[in-house]
C-alpha cells in the first residue's frame, strides 16, 4: 500500500490573497512548493489535493473558471515533475445548503483512501485551516496545520 500526502490548495499550494482566487491570472504558486512536493514524491508519497471552493456557489467565479485555474495548477505542477493522483473540490457553501463533501467533512479524503488504496497509517494532510486538520483526523489520518502561504520546507513533517 502506498502512502499519500493530502494538500489543501489555496494558502498551501498557491498564494491565498485573503478572499478567493477567482481567475487563472490570480493563481500564483507559493514559494518553495515545487521543491517540497518533488521531495515528497521522492519519499514515496502520492499527492492528492482536497479543496473547498465556495466561491462557485457564491457566484464569485464559475465552475468553468475553477477548471481553468485547476488546469493552470496541474500544468504548472507537471512542468516541475509533480503529478497529483486527483484533485477533489467542493463547490458548496453552507449558506446555500448542506453537502457531504465540504471540509471539515472527510468524504473526499475517505474516497481517495478507498479509491487508491493508500495506507492510512502512513498518510497525512497539510492545511492552513483547522477544518483541514479536522477532515484528516475524521478520515483516520494525521493532519498538520500550517500558517497560510507558508514555505512548507520550513515545517517539520514526519516521514510516515
Amino acid at each position: 500500500m502506498s502512502k499519500a500526502l493530502f494538500l489543501d490548495r489555496d494558502g498551501v499550494i498557491n498564494h491565498d490573497p485573503g478572499d478567493y482566487t477567482c481567475s487563472p491570472e490570480e493563481f500564483v504558486f507559493n514559494p518553495g512548493i515545487f521543491s517540497f512536493l518533488r521531495e515528497m514524491q521522492k519519499r514515496g508519497y502520492r499527492l492528492v489535493v482536497v479543496t473547498n471552493q465556495a466561491g462557485i456557489s457564491k457566484g464569485l467565479y464559475s465552475l468553468e473558471t475553477f477548471h481553468a485555474i485547476n488546469q493552470k495548477m496541474l500544468a504548472g505542477l507537471a512542468a516541475e515533475g509533480i503529478y497529483p493522483d486527483e484533485v477533489y473540490f467542493c463547490r458548496h457553501h453552507p449558506d446555500f445548503g448542506k453537502c457531504l463533501c465540504r471540509k471539515p467533512g472527510s468524504l473526499f479524503i475517505e474516497k481517495a483512501l478507498a479509491r487508491f488504496g493508500y495506507d492510512k497509517s502512513r498518510s497525512f494532510m497539510i492545511g492552513d485551516r483547522e477544518r483541514d486538520v479536522e477532515a484528516a483526523e475524521s478520515a483516520g489520518i494525521k493532519g498538520f496545520l500550517v500558517p497560510v502561504n507558508s514555505i512548507l520546507h520550513s515545517h517539520q513533517f514526519p516521514d510516515l
